[in-house]
């Protein structure tokens, strides 16, 4: 049940990069924990998927999305900083819709939903990237956290990410 590398993680991540999304989708289709070698060479070379096709990160993040549930893969991106250079949306909703209550953090309420929803790719992104606006349009009034129109300005930001990643119109 742990997730290692054949190889030096470096070395493996090295030859190619998107083998660190490909360990995402294998902590969450198995149910593996990372070792910890693994996740120190994702957060130290996380900046190497730059050179990857953005077709070939939507495919692996199309395949996360699909599985059983996708939450321990959705996390181990976050947390590692590897989901800053092709989702940096995700990262962005870790806030908390309450600050006096310390509850309902966006990006816990966003993982969530992508779980308790069937895996079919498009239910799952649509679960994935509906709450991508509330960071650019929170807000504090009396009563408390708002985020007025962030199911607008969501549609745009999830339109500009699908098109980055090169989904299909």
């Amino acid at each position: 049940k742990r997730l290692r590398t054949p190889m030096a993680p470096d070395v493996s991540f090295g030859d190619d990069p998107l083998r660190m999304m490909r360990a995402a989708r294998f902590i969450a289709g198995y149910g593996l924990e990372p070792n910890s070698d693994l996740v120190a060479a994702v957060e130290a070379m996380s900046d190497r998927l730059d050179i990857v096709s953005a077709e070939r990160i939507r495919d692996e993040l199309s395949k996360l999305d699909v599985v059983d549930d996708p939450s321990p893969g959705l996390w181990f991106l976050a947390s590692t900083g590897l989901s800053d250079g092709f989702l940096p949306e995700l990262n962005a909703m870790r806030l908390e819709q309450d600050p006096i209550h310390h509850h309902k953090d966006v990006l816990a309420h966003t993982i969530a939903v992508v779980a308790n929803t069937r895996p079919e790719l498009r239910v799952r992104l649509a679960a994935l990237l509906h709450d991508i606006g509330k960071p650019r349009t929170r807000d504090f009034g009396p009563q408390g956290v708002m985020f007025h129109h962030h199911e607008v300005v969501g549609a745009r930001m999830a339109t500009e990410r699908m098109r980055a990643l090169k989904y299909s119109n």
